[in-house]
């Protein structure tokens, strides 16, 4: 079972602490994403190697969407999602639902869709056709 540690003098990298908070599925991507300018640490760019400590505000940037995180706890290895949750605290804004557009519907047995269908509905999804 992993250590659970919420002592304020303490630090862990910051690559290890998305890991174990299930923030993502491997190290090595947390560690890419990292690198690739997604992840801030109290608003400045962070690097792999970069120390968090409790009380700092980590913000993963994803498609559609933006996760911010308050650090509350650290552990010592990726555990269970119930320890996870306790090392922080997600202030995250909600989603826009405008990038989240319904998939449309046919009708069942209507067959494959013309390339007038297709057209329409890469205009209502906000795709550009040539």
């Amino acid at each position: 079972m992993p250590e659970l540690s919420f002592d304020a003098g303490t630090s862990q990298r910051i690559d290890v602490w998305l890991w174990c908070v299930r923030a993502f599925k491997t190290r090595s991507l947390a560690q890419k994403q990292i690198k690739s300018g997604h992840v801030r640490i109290d608003g400045d760019r962070a690097k792999p190697s970069d120390k968090v400590k409790i009380g700092q505000v980590v913000v993963i940037r994803r498609p559609g969407a933006e996760r911010v995180l308050t650090v509350q706890g650290f552990l010592d290895t990726r555990g269970p999602a119930s320890m996870a949750a306790a090392c922080y605290i997600d202030t995250s804004p909600p989603p826009n639902p405008l990038l989240r557009a319904p998939v449309p519907k046919r009708e069942k047995g209507a067959g494959r869709p013309t390339k007038k269908d297709r057209r329409a509905w890469d205009r209502l999804r906000g795709r550009t056709s040539r």
